[in-house]
């Protein structure tokens, strides 16, 4: 028996100080009218954050965004992919972006991966608000199929980042939910782990009405290091 959410809840928001405490600390709903939104441009410009964010400083990535944003043409993918390999060689010597020659080749790969998805849906954001959020696990297996570098983690933090109802299998939500009764690796990486993580956050978004990215963070909030409130929000892209 997996343990009640509304018992993870209290325990997240006696460890923040209280239920006001707590929901400042969540991400904003998800917006299923600002999906529709999203251009492919902006989409293309966060897989490329979220790629050069891993294993990174994260906010060397943010100091430098401008020259990221100039030297790949604000992340329009037409222009992208027009450009010569000549083009994309030269940026491995851009003082401006951070010169990882693999990274760098992602953005053209994710490029074209964008506008595959465009010709199919319209756009990435109408693809992403069509898809239901039941399901992330199906959505992370196409993002590491099609994408380039977006599986992982960094798959659940640019669904994240980009607003789409989702949760990330951190540390502590893995201990959360080891600790909750579901029996997963430590590390849950396995395909039988993943599907016993989805059944349980859309056991819990069934009882709690939360959405699953709240669901998350609320899980995160729950267990493990007990980090004051400012340190989390600096440290989740939100301070």
């Amino acid at each position: 028996m997996v343990t009640a959410f509304k018992t993870i809840r209290a325990r997240a928001a006696k460890r923040k100080g209280g239920e006001k405490a707590l929901a400042e600390l969540l991400p904003k709903p998800p917006s299923p009218k600002a999906l529709l939104k999203l251009t492919d441009d902006r989409a293309l410009a966060e897989m490329t954050k979220r790629v050069f964010s891993a294993g990174f400083v994260w906010s060397i990535i943010e100091a430098k965004w401008d020259g990221f944003e100039a030297a790949f043409l604000g992340f329009e993918p037409r222009k992208l992919l027009h450009k010569p390999d000549e083009f994309w060689e030269k940026l491995t010597s851009d003082k401006r972006i951070v010169r990882n020659g693999q990274k760098i080749m992602t953005v053209r790969d994710n490029a074209l991966f964008l506008q595959d998805i465009a010709r199919e849906h319209g756009s990435f954001g109408k693809f992403l608000a069509q898809w239901p959020a039941d399901d992330q696990i199906g959505l992370m297996d196409l993002l590491a199929k099609r994408g380039s570098r977006l599986g992982g983690n960094t798959g659940q933090y640019l669904l994240r980042f980009l607003g789409w109802d989702g949760f990330v299998i951190s540390r502590d939500v893995a201990l959360c939910l080891r600790d909750a009764g579901v029996e997963i690796a430590e590390n849950p990486t396995s395909k039988s782990d993943r599907r016993k993580i989805q059944a349980c956050f859309n056991q819990w978004a069934k009882e709690s009405g939360l959405p699953r990215g709240h669901i998350s963070r609320i899980c995160a909030l729950s267990i493990g290091e007990n980090y004051d409130a400012e340190r989390l929000k600096r440290a989740m892209g939100e301070a």
